[in-house]
C-alpha cells in the first residue's frame, strides 16, 4: 500500500498530477482544487490511497488526511467508486461531509455529478457515526477556521507554506473578498494563492 507521497510536481492538470519521487513518477487522481494548487516544480505532500483492480493499479491523492479518511469511507459506500468518491471529494469538504451525514441530508450528495437518490441516501445512512464535524471555535490570531478555510489551510501547508503565514494570507482574503471566497475551496485557494504570490516563496516551510 502507498500511503503517501512527498516529491517534485512534474505535471499538474485537470484532475491528476505527476509526483516524481526518487526517479520514479507516480500518477495521482486528484480534486481540482489541489491540482489547481500545485505547480510544476514544486515539492508537495500527497496523502494517497492506492486502488487495487484486477486490471489496473491506481493512486488517489489528497492535501489532508481528513481527505483521505472520508475518501475511504465513501468507496466502502455499495455504490460509490472511487471517481464518484473523488467526485464528492471535489464539491464538498470534509467537514460539509461530516454536517450533512449528521444532519441527514442526502440532497447535499444528490448535487454531486454521478451520485443518484439511492446512493445518497445510502452515504448518509452508512457514514452516520463515522464522521464528526468539528465544533467551531473562535480564530487564533488572525488565522481563518472553518470547513472551506480548514481544507485550504491543509492544501496550502501540504504544498510547503508555514501554517502560520497560510493561515493569516486565508483570514486576509475572506476578510477582503467576503462571502465570495468562502463559497468553495477552488475559489479560496486561488485567490489566498494569488494573495501569497511568487514575491514570498522564501517564506515556505523547508
Amino acid at each position: 500500500m502507498i500511503s503517501s507521497l512527498r516529491g517534485r510536481v512534474l505535471n499538474a492538470s485537470g484532475s491528476s498530477l505527476v509526483v516524481e519521487v526518487s526517479g520514479i513518477g507516480y500518477l495521482v487522481n486528484a480534486t481540482p482544487a489541489f491540482v489547481l494548487a500545485c505547480r510544476e516544480g514544486d515539492e508537495v505532500h500527497v496523502h494517497t490511497n492506492l486502488v487495487v483492480r484486477e486490471d489496473s493499479l491506481t493512486l488517489f491523492g489528497f492535501a489532508s488526511r481528513d481527505e483521505l479518511e472520508v475518501f475511504a469511507l465513501l468507496i466502502g459506500v455499495t455504490g460509490v467508486g472511487p471517481k464518484s468518491a473523488l467526485g464528492v471529494l471535489s464539491a464538498m469538504s470534509p467537514t460539509d461531509v461530516a454536517r450533512a451525514v449528521e444532519a441527514d441530508d442526502d440532497a447535499a450528495f444528490r448535487r454531486v455529478s454521478g451520485i443518484g437518490p439511492k446512493t445518497a441516501k445510502l452515504i448518509t445512512v452508512s457514514l452516520a457515526g463515522k464522521v464528526v464535524a468539528p465544533v467551531a471555535s473562535a480564530p487564533g490570531a488572525g488565522v481563518a477556521t472553518g470547513g472551506v478555510a480548514d481544507d485550504v489551510l491543509a492544501a496550502l501547508t501540504g504544498l510547503g507554506w508555514s501554517e502560520r503565514l497560510a493561515g493569516e494570507a486565508i483570514a486576509q482574503t475572506l476578510e477582503a473578498s467576503g462571502e465570495a471566497a468562502s463559497s468553495s475551496v477552488p475559489v479560496l485557494l486561488r485567490l489566498t494563492l494569488a494573495r501569497l504570490g511568487p514575491a514570498q516563496q522564501g517564506a515556505r516551510v523547508r
